[in-house]
């Protein structure tokens, strides 16, 4: 099984011992029959999928899966399993809290009182506004329904939506991006969608950096065409030193921990324990990713 530097605690899962790092995997693959990938940003996996000679089953320790969906896996028998559901409410607060800052200039506040400066103004409300949200598996959803609960009008942009979304973004205040890293939403971000945006919009970026095109965004920003942007995934993690997006006075950049609450790991391993006796058992498991779309199409729409 493959781990990163966050790996789980302890030498064994459920007498599974972790047995590989990304330089070892190739090593200690053949012969395996199920793989936890830890690492969910490495690409350790597809560099030693030639070595995969018994795999039956994969699970990963995110929600996302585009390092996974790869040919030589999506192309096999091999069953793909994700961490659905580990970081729903979490990644909601998450966006609510990005909200709440950015609407009340907590970065301004913040700044000021760094400076021992008295410095008076007015923020902006939140309800009443418009919250498009792209995204509608259930992370996306509980944005939405968090978003809503604080008064805020939400619409929720599934994959059966994508054709509506250029008609929303007009009327977006916030575009929250939440959705899985596809062929279809790779790049969504781009000129002209931000083109759509009017220039008092802000972007929260919770899914994937690869759903922004983001030197598409830096100019958006540069020339005031978009207020600002809280971004948590990038296309380059971590995000490079020499990025403008450190420094733009609009953006609030977090290092992709928008899931992960006190325990969150401990949460990962029961996802995994409660798949793994099923997998002994010969019980179906939970959520099953369709490699070919990428993410789980049970339990509600996306």
């Amino acid at each position: 099984m493959l781990h990163g530097d966050d790996r789980p605690p302890g030498p064994e899962i459920d007498g599974m011992r972790l047995a590989a790092d990304a330089s070892s995997l190739a090593e200690v693959l053949p012969g395996a029959d199920v793989l936890l990938v830890w690492d969910f940003l490495s690409d350790a996996v597809r560099e030693a999928w030639p070595a995969a000679d018994s795999l039956r089953w994969v699970h990963t320790a995110s929600a996302g899966v585009d390092r996974l969906t790869f040919p030589g896996l999506v192309e096999s028998d091999v069953t793909l399993t994700n961490s659905r559901g580990v970081f729903d409410r979490p990644m909601a607060e998450y966006v609510l809290g990005l909200v709440l800052a950015m609407a009340k200039d907590l970065p301004g506040t913040f700044a000021a009182q760094a400076r021992h400066e008295w410095h008076h103004r007015e923020s902006e409300p939140i309800a009443g506004r418009c919250a498009v949200v792209v995204g509608g598996g259930p992370i996306g959803r509980a944005i939405a329904g968090l978003l809503g609960a604080v008064g805020m009008d939400v619409e929720l942009v599934g994959r059966r939506d994508f054709d509506d979304l250029p008609a929303l973004l007009p009327r977006a205040d916030w575009l929250v991006l939440a959705a899985p890293l596809t062929d279809t939403t790779r790049g969504m971000l781009d000129a002209a969608a931000l083109a759509l945006l009017r220039p008092s919009a802000r972007v929260i970026n919770v899914g994937r950096g690869g759903l922004v095109v983001e030197p598409d965004l830096v100019d958006a920003l540069r020339e005031g065409r978009l207020a600002g942007a809280a971004l948590d995934v990038f296309a380059r993690e971590p995000l490079p030193a020499d990025s403008p997006l450190w420094t733009h006075p609009g953006v609030i950049v977090s290092p992709h921990m928008s899931g992960d609450l006190i325990g969150w790991r401990q949460e990962l391993i029961e996802v995994f324990r409660d798949n793994l006796a099923r997998y002994r058992a010969g019980e179906p498991l939970h959520n099953v990713v369709d490699k070919t779309l990428g993410y789980v199409t049970t339990g509600g729409g996306s």
